[in-house]
């Protein structure tokens, strides 16, 4: 019995492997034959429509007087109809139509990867979208590298120089490079336990010099210019070279407190670029947050008045990227088990 159970197992073994071998095969020779336009598209997604789809699936639901429920639907769409017609019209004509408010998410991590990601969907934006139109970021980043985030603070910076309304919506964090970009909305909004702030720089290397010095190692570090090199994670550091470094993340701090005093200038920058962070509801007390609420209830608002669109710039990822994705998603979830049993919960 185990002797031809053991053969079926191979068996199966040697068809499931054959067939995940033509599956990469073919996904391998799809990529390679992509053109250069599909490394990345743009994607529109109607949030009005879809917001619409739910209320009138709850309508539904909950009707008591399905007759009188058919005609307000045959009415809704003859609206919806009439409405396509004006858009469809003349540039002046569909003046008359309702505004576009655009929605963006930047979920940032520590390197700013999603900076490209930002700029293209912004250029899509200014494209299009007429001045005065609201443009709503829903930014969630807890900071990271200067270079990225001051050229995401830039990609921002573009949609107000083409005449667009920028509100910017923070439900779980924005603390210092995502402040960065934060601040330079006309509108910032956060909820009530959001993380704001951390107006500060920081940096910090290892040094094994003392190691490598007890093993008899030597390395010898060259440069043309006093300061090319200030702290080494290798080299014997020296307090001039502290000094100096110290000296570039507080002239960094600098720049830092002038972009967000000239985004915010009612904001008494003194007192909050200390590299503290606050919760909503205090940072609004401070200045640091206009207003408290969340994205939901934002976008719910925005419908009333104007269409609302999505918009983002979608990259493909490999198959073995999204495998890798999955399986890294399942370690973090039992990691996440093991550890709640000793981790406090607010």
């Amino acid at each position: 019995m185990w002797a031809d159970y053991l053969i079926f197992l191979l068996k199966t073994v040697t068809i499931v492997v054959a067939i995940g071998s033509v599956v990469i095969l073919v996904v391998g020779a799809a990529t390679r034959h992509r053109d250069d336009d599909d490394k990345g598209h743009i994607k529109v997604e109607d949030l009005s429509k879809k917001l619409d789809r739910v209320r009138q699936r709850l309508e539904e639901a909950m009707a008591t007087d399905h007759k009188l429920l058919k005609k307000q639907r045959k009415a809704e769409k003859k609206a919806e109809k009439q409405e396509a017609k004006v858009r469809a019209k003349s540039d002046q004509d569909s003046a008359n139509a309702k505004p576009t408010a655009w929605v963006v998410d930047f979920k940032g991590d520590m390197s700013a990867s999603q900076v490209k990601s930002l700029a293209e969907t912004v250029t899509a934006i200014v494209t299009i979208a007429q001045p005065g139109e609201t443009v709503l970021i829903r930014l969630e980043s807890p900071g990271g590298v200067v270079h990225g985030y001051g050229l995401a603070a830039s990609q921002l910076a573009r949609l107000k120089q083409h005449g667009l309304k920028l509100e910017i919506v923070v439900d779980k964090v924005a603390a210092s490079g995502g402040y960065m970009m934060a601040a330079l909305a006309d509108r910032i909004i956060a909820a009530p336990f959001a993380v704001v702030g951390s107006i500060g720089v920081v940096a910090q290397l290892p040094n094994i010099h003392r190691f490598l010095k007890k093993n008899d190692i030597d390395v010898e570090l060259h440069t043309a210019g006093e300061f090319k090199r200030t702290l080494t994670m290798i080299g014997e550091n020296t307090d001039a070279g502290r000094a100096k470094f110290k000296e570039d993340l507080e002239n960094t701090h600098r720049l830092f407190k002038e972009h967000v005093a000239k985004a915010r200038p009612s904001l008494d920058i003194d007192a909050v670029a200390n590299g503290e962070f606050w919760y909503g509801s205090d940072a609004v007390e401070n200045g640091l947050v206009d207003e408290i609420s969340t994205s939901d209830d934002v976008i719910l608002k925005l419908h009333d008045a104007h269409r609302v669109m999505k918009v983002s710039f979608e990259t493909p990822k490999p198959l073995a990227k999204r495998l890798s994705i999955g399986v890294m998603a399942m370690f973090d979830d039992v990691l996440a088990r093991l550890s709640s049993r000793h981790t406090p919960y607010f």
